[in-house]
């Protein structure tokens, strides 16, 4: 997805620059133009003839400007490595998942349950569990998704590890998955884990009251490419929304800087909350 993006945002400005239309772009690769305005917003994938086509059309001859383009779109067909779980990962959620693993930064504000970058395998399993009794999950199938969310959480461990903020609402960590020593093993690795110096985390005392994040949970990914626009991230129960319109990111990331500024704990506050909570469990 990223790297579609990148390529797509690279073809247009080309195109831009030597006066073509996408009309007249779409014909010399024998497609629409509604095609080349989904390349260009890297919405499908690229065949590399297609690319040197218009590369060519474009003006770009020279081998040492052609190749980085025609590598990108080579790289941008290759399968991540979430496809090998696509067995039980919906296809709207494989996006999201490829943003992620591309995101310098993520904030996110989490109301249910502890934030999946968060969990812990036995916590991961109570949730997917409960969250899908409707579906009648085998235990093969759950096992699978709770393996795919533990890949996941490795961007936060790796080297240039992702800057993560979390926010989270006290419900989260007062609403039982599993047994009390899943719950309690949960609550010691968010403290465990808000002593990393890439994780950020906060969370919304109930005393708090009203808020301004009551909308329900969110998730912004920014990333290192200027190219790519910040993303908010809404999930729904069968499907998920994208909103890139930098005045709508502009206000999600308001909302969050104010909670965190104003309504939730510190994140030393934080700890000594969790710590509390767990003595109440």
């Amino acid at each position: 997805m990223v790297r579609r993006i990148l390529l797509g945002s690279q073809l247009r400005r080309l195109r831009e620059a030597r006066g073509v239309t996408r009309e007249d772009a779409g014909y010399s690769i024998r497609a629409s133009e509604s095609k080349i305005s989904r390349m260009e917003l890297g919405r499908v994938s690229f065949k590399a003839r297609d690319v040197a086509d218009l590369l060519t059309l474009y003006g770009v001859t020279d081998a040492t400007e052609r190749e980085p383009l025609l590598n990108l779109a080579k790289e941008s067909s290759v399968a991540g490595w979430w496809h090998s779980y696509s067995d039980v990962l919906p296809s709207w959620f494989q996006t999201y998942v490829g943003l992620e693993g591309a995101a310098c930064e993520i904030d996110t504000y989490e109301v249910q349950f502890v934030h999946g970058l968060l969990q812990t395998e036995a916590y991961a399993h109570a949730v997917v569990a409960s969250g899908h009794k409707s579906l009648r999950l085998s235990d093969a199938e759950i096992d699978r998704r709770v393996s795919l969310r533990m890949e996941r959480q490795k961007l936060l461990f790796q080297e240039n590890a992702t800057q993560y903020r979390c926010v989270l609402d006290d419900a989260a960590l007062h609403r039982p998955f599993g047994s009390r020593k899943i719950m309690d093993e949960q609550l010691l690795h968010l403290i465990e884990l808000s002593e990393r110096p890439n994780i950020h985390l906060q969370v919304v005392p109930f005393t708090l009251g009203g808020h301004p994040a009551e909308s329900g949970a969110f998730t912004i990914l920014r990333f290192p490419e200027p190219e790519i626009p910040d993303v908010v991230y809404l999930e729904q129960l069968t499907g998920s929304l994208y909103l890139d319109k930098p005045e709508e990111v502009a206000q999600y990331g308001g909302v969050l800087h104010r909670l965190m500024a104003d309504g939730a704990l510190g994140p030393k506050e934080t700890r000594d909350h969790l710590h509390r909570v767990r003595q109440q469990h």
